[in-house]
């Protein structure tokens, strides 16, 4: 049986990287997707999809478009099981001094609050429908310090601590929330991704211990874990998938 049939499950930032293979993944797994964006590449993925995706267009930093995605997903398919709060950027990099109150908001605009928007309109419905899975994307930034990404790295973090203080909130309600802390990733935000959807040969190797780049399915494969019931005694988690980076 495919690991997802029979669920609902709402992805941010389905429109390309991480998000995308996502999206991707959890409906060959039998789910039915609610691709959310900003970017209007929703519409082209929940195509590609078919029948079991719906696009909706969000800011997920908007109150209003994460109560309006939840209310969609609700009456399109009737339920929902798994929240997905990947929506994310890096912003500028710069020392600490030279960032911006501009910078600041921003981002955390987009990666902190959006995440808590997500869960704050998710867990009523997942209420709802008896129970569900939250997995948050941090970053191996909330596990250790990224040089010249304090903004980040603060963001994130804040995104770890959502994830545990929630998954105790409802840990008796049926409700368990993670979440997956990427390395160095190649996906849109990295220059040369949309010449290469792939590493190419002379892409610069990050610092990380298997030397290489981490790739958007590898995230989504550790994200469909933790949404599946194959995962239904873990709760609580903030899971590297860095490739050794965070290790000590």
């Amino acid at each position: 049986m495919k690991r997802l049939a029979g669920k609902v499950a709402i992805i941010t930032g389905a429109g390309s990287g991480i998000g995308r293979a996502t999206a991707e993944l959890f409906a060959g797994e039998g789910a039915c997707v609610v691709c959310a964006d900003v970017s209007g590449h929703e519409e082209e993925i929940a195509k590609e999809i078919g029948a079991a995706a719906l696009a909706v267009h969000a800011d997920v930093s908007r109150e209003p478009d994460v109560a309006a995605l939840v209310d969609a997903t609700e009456r399109h398919f009737g339920k929902l099981d798994v929240l997905f709060n990947n929506a994310g950027f890096g912003g500028p990099r710069a020392p600490l001094h030279e960032q911006t109150l501009d910078t600041w908001d921003s981002v955390l605009d987009v990666n902190l609050k959006g995440v808590f928007i997500g869960m704050k309109f998710g867990i009523p419905a997942m209420l709802r429908a008896g129970g569900g899975s939250i997995v948050n994307t941090a970053s191996a930034a909330a596990l250790t310090g990224w040089k010249g990404h304090a903004i980040y790295g603060a963001a994130k973090a804040g995104v770890v601590q959502l994830t545990k203080a929630a998954a105790l909130d409802y840990a008796k309600r049926n409700i368990r929330v993670n979440a997956i802390c990427p390395g160095m990733t190649w996906t849109g935000l990295v220059p040369g991704y949309e010449e290469h959807p792939v590493p190419p040969a002379d892409a610069p190797v990050p610092p990380q211990p298997m030397a290489r780049w981490g790739l958007p399915t590898e995230l989504a494969a550790a994200a469909l874990f933790l949404a599946s019931d194959e995962a239904s005694f873990i709760t609580g988690v903030a899971l590297p998938v860095d490739g050794g980076y965070v290790c000590p």
